[in-house]
């Protein structure tokens, strides 16, 4: 038995676990961002909860835990941010404890029992406020001790023009810090961003995926800029990493007909040809967080019971 979390600014979600089949959800709790006595409260709250002295605590975070330092990078929850996260949470609750990034548990929960099952290399995507991604191959993940692989939101978008025809790409400021960033056009926020740079019409990305299906013109265009656009760093990854599923989540999944597309203008580019779908929405809809969380957590401990 394991205890799993899904740790965001807002709330913390917890869970008992014994197979990423068998979850069982606590309510949500809302999230200690400035003390972090109280943050180890909350966690020490669930964990008294789960009826007995769970194997390990296993964590999934909006952040990354600095493979050099063992620090967490976790901006939306001051009290953790910077610290060597796994020892003092193993310190002040006495527990074997595992930490791995949001979108990488994403990524784990598709290969194991999402729409990624039984592919042996599986790259997920997160299309949502921001652009993140996660590795896994055989069934682990590739930054299992932490780490900033499949990261590839914040790389500089390289072609300068995009769409039929052709137009300048423009070059949003990041909040990472750097400037052209795939995730500064391709989220949500970057989508409604692109639109107003081509028409000068203010509207959220929903308001812009219904009219683009609604055989909108305006919204046609931006649609096919976006896809232009994001195909090609896609692209990349697929030839990089050799993957054979491309699960996405984050709100723009939500739309089958965009992921589609996606896909469609990614396996185009591509050098392995695929007769399937290759990008693909994901499975894991309630609660992915806990699912990947309790599956790093369930492999960590087998991990240590082999060595």
């Amino acid at each position: 038995m394991i205890v799993c979390f899904d740790i965001g600014g807002t709330a913390i979600k917890g869970a008992v676990a014994t197979t990423a089949e068998d979850i069982q959800t606590f309510p949500r709790k809302p999230t200690p961002l400035n003390d972090f006595d109280a943050f180890v409260a909350t966690l020490a709250e669930v964990v008294s909860d789960a009826g007995g002295t769970p194997d390990c605590i296993a964590i999934s975070i909006a952040g990354v835990i600095d493979p050099d330092t063992s620090k967490a990078v976790v901006a939306n929850i001051p009290c953790i941010h910077g610290r060597t996260l796994q020892s003092d949470l193993e310190s002040a609750l006495g527990l074997p404890v595992f930490i791995a990034n949001d979108a990488d548990c994403f990524v784990l929960a598709e290969a194991g029992i999402g729409a990624a099952r039984g592919h042996r290399i599986v790259f997920g995507v997160i299309l949502g406020t921001g652009v993140g991604g996660g590795l896994v191959i055989d069934g682990k993940l590739i930054n299992s001790t932490g780490g900033f692989a499949g990261e590839w939101g914040h790389g500089p978008i390289q072609k300068t023009e995009a769409g039929t025809p052709p137009v300048r790409i423009p070059r949003f400021q990041c909040g990472c810090g750097q400037i052209g960033c795939i995730d500064a056009i391709c989220s949500a926020r970057g989508l409604e961003k692109l639109h107003f740079e081509l028409h000068r019409e203010t509207q959220t990305s929903e308001e812009i995926i219904a009219a683009w299906q609604a055989a909108d013109k305006t919204a046609a265009r931006t649609i096919d800029v976006y896809l232009d656009i994001i195909a090609d760093p896609l692209a990349l990854v697929v030839n990089v990493t050799g993957t054979t599923s491309v699960p996405v989540g984050g709100g723009l999944s939500n739309v089958p007909a965009l992921i589609s597309e996606i896909d469609i203008a990614v396996r185009r580019r591509i050098l392995r040809k695929f007769d399937r779908p290759l990008v693909v929405p994901a499975a894991c809809r309630v609660e992915p967080g806990l699912i990947g969380a309790a599956l790093f957590g369930l492999g960590a401990l087998a991990d240590k019971t082999e060595s």
